[in-house]
């Protein structure tokens, strides 16, 4: 079918032909549908000799977000191919959460190859879950791909994003949940099973965690239930977390060498990831590979935006408009067309937080700042790395400890985890409910029924009723039992921290296994407009003690016996002003962002009991516990 568009009102150059639901037969036989958006003459005849643009989506390629933007491409001069990923929407066969992205990409991509219109090049763009399909085609060397846009995907799943450090970023359990309610594709599930899962709550399912097999509206999807599982119980790093779906970086050998530009956020969910791509792929490949991070969320729209969480950082922190971003990329290295406002010489460009006063904006936000900077290597040429001790009275000293023997035992209940107050973090959502009596779950349009169970980006470390999981009176999360808060001096000058970030802690439990975590703190003084002050998060991590030597082997922990662990938090750019304070809170869990931890030695996602643990941290002359912080000085 063909649907005819004239879109006049921007002066574009092209019309728009649209060859609908087009079915591309993948090696087994099952048809994925597929929209493509010729520019088009006057006449609407289709102009065939331009670059493509390829979009693979579980998001439905029909959505209105998705085709303004496929328009905008076309009237400018792109054929855009657009594809609903196998078990989405329109397309036939099972969704199996990521792993199958790769050989049908890398299909999709062929069978582009192969068309009497085709002319080339081809590049590909999207965001999440459209980033991870675009890397699953490159690792299986495709022919026919000559550019990518990735923006906030993954590197490796285990390692983090899906799981982290052993435990499980519980987004993507949501994920299943939502995903699959707002599934339309018809052989997915009958109207009462749509009902169930468009009205379940998935935060009921968070306060009485763990999940239980069969006993929840995912059963009724027995494929997602499935794959939600797998990925929740298989613990190990094995052969199931090395397919090339998952496990972007086991394969970077196999990429072609063309042009990347990788876009991530400090405050998005794959921060680290997309530097780790940035890094791995620059090392092996030739061609010209690019990575931009600014103070953003995660998703498409989001670096447009000057703000993350509470913080705002001024509208030079926004992209412009991304549409146009892409199109200057491609424009560059298809059209040869250069467009300054958005490209850069350099190889990274960072946007360095934290170089505002701080004063309360109209929206009620911190004015953080910070400004745009290119940089030529990660980390960053002369980064002094930097140890930052745990002292006694709560002190983070800039040296060794000279006390013998020193540490703090708290507490820690699974049944009272810790909240998540911000976080890089994405797609930990809810569904609104529905009336049972609309025709369909669907005659509500999605966006306005999903919404955040855990807010991304930074704010102040302060228990409110808007956060999920936080109790009243509301205090301070530092003034639990369970958190160990160290903060260095008044700073007598401002310190950026730009860089990857590691703890070194020693650590005991009374238990066979339980988790640490650690999250880095920005500390503003008492201000008229918070008269407090402003403690916000900047990055956070956590090691789960049973994998805390290997990701390939189990090793529980003895009584009391003092270990050696490292914590990689995810990398930032921040300045610390004058003034302010750096602060390190630790504990043992971060919940919901990730599972708790039952303490048993259960296997994880299947224990059914759990227990109190007595955790200590220690920090002395022996046991220097410290944060490895990077240091630029300029």
């Amino acid at each position: 079918m063909f649907l005819l568009l004239s879109i006049n009102q921007y002066m574009e150059t092209y019309n728009i032909t649209i060859n609908k639901n087009i079915k591309i037969k993948m090696r087994d036989g099952i048809n994925l549908l597929t929209d493509i958006y010729f520019p088009s003459d006057k006449n609407h005849k289709p102009i065939y000799d331009l670059p493509i643009l390829l979009e693979r989506t579980p998001y439905d390629k029909k959505a209105l977000n998705l085709t303004q933007r496929y328009s905008y491409f076309c009237e400018n001069g792109y054929i855009v191919v657009s594809q609903d990923c196998r078990g989405c929407y329109a397309s036939e066969g099972e969704l199996y959460f990521l792993t199958q992205e790769a050989e049908d990409g890398a299909d999709t991509l062929d069978w582009i190859g192969m068309q009497d219109w085709f002319k080339g090049p081809i590049g590909t763009f999207g965001t999440s879950y459209q980033a991870w399909t675009q890397s699953a085609a490159a690792t299986q060397n495709p022919k026919f791909l000559d550019s990518m846009i990735v923006n906030m995907g993954g590197s490796n799943a285990y390692t983090s994003t899906v799981r982290q450090s052993g435990a499980m970023e519980l987004r993507f359990i949501a994920w299943a949940f939502w995903h699959s309610a707002l599934n339309t594709n018809k052989n997915l599930k009958n109207l009462d099973t749509d009902f169930a899962l468009n009205n379940y709550s998935f935060e009921n399912l968070l306060k009485n965690w763990p999940i239980k097999k069969g006993l929840t509206p995912l059963s009724l999807v027995p494929s997602y239930e499935k794959w939600a599982f797998d990925i929740l119980t298989n613990t190990k790093y094995d052969d199931y977390w090395k397919q090339p779906g998952f496990a972007i970086d086991e394969y970077w050998d196999q990429h072609p060498d063309i042009p990347m530009m990788y876009v991530g956020g400090w405050y998005d969910s794959y921060t680290r990831a997309t530097l780790e791509n940035y890094v791995g792929l620059s090392n092996l490949k030739k061609s010209d590979i690019k990575v931009i991070i600014g103070p953003w969320t995660h998703g498409t729209s989001q670096p447009e935006l000057s703000y993350s969480g509470d913080l705002e950082f001024g509208e030079e922190a926004s992209i412009g408009s991304f549409s146009d971003f892409h199109l200057a990329w491609y424009d560059n290295w298809f059209k040869n067309k250069t467009q300054n406002d958005y490209l850069f010489e350099n190889p990274i460009k960072l946007f360095v937080m934290g170089s505002g006063d701080g004063h309360k904006t109209k929206d009620g936000r911190i004015f953080h700042g910070g400004y745009w900077r290119e940089e030529s290597s990660w980390p960053i040429q002369d980064t002094n790395f930097k140890k930052y001790y745990l002292e006694s009275g709560n002190f983070l000293s800039e040296s060794k400890s000279k006390s013998k023997n020193y540490s703090i035992t708290y507490t820690y209940d699974p049944a009272n985890p810790v909240p998540t107050i911000g976080a890089n973090i994405s797609s930990l959502s809810g569904l609104r409910p529905v009336d049972t009596k609309l025709k369909s779950p669907h005659d509500i349009p999605a966006a306005a029924r999903r919404y955040n169970i855990v807010e991304p980006g930074g704010f102040n470390q302060i228990q409110e009723k808007r956060f999920f999981g936080t109790k009243e009176p509301y205090n301070n999360l530092s003034e639990r039992l369970d958190v160990l808060t160290f903060q260095t001096d008044t700073l007598l000058k401002d310190t950026e921290v730009t860089g990857p970030i590691e703890a070194k802690l020693f650590v005991s439990s009374d238990c066979l296994d339980t988790d640490f975590t650690i999250k880095l703190i920005d500390v503003y003084p008492a201000s008229k407009d918070f008269p407090e002050g402003f403690s916000f998060n900047l990055t956070d991590g956590m090691i789960r003690m049973r994998y805390r030597n290997s990701f390939t082997k189990e090793e529980f922990m003895e009584k009391d016996k003092i270990y050696e662990i490292s914590i990689i938090l995810y990398p930032t750019s921040n300045i610390f002003k004058k003034d302010h304070k750096i602060r390190v809170d630790i504990s043992s869990s971060n919940y919901p962002r990730f599972d708790y931890n039952p303490n048993t030695g259960e296997p994880i996602g299947l224990n059914t009991t759990q227990t109190v643990a007595k955790n200590t941290i220690y920090f002395s002359h022996d046991y220097p516990s410290n944060i490895i912080l990077p240091i630029i000085e300029r």
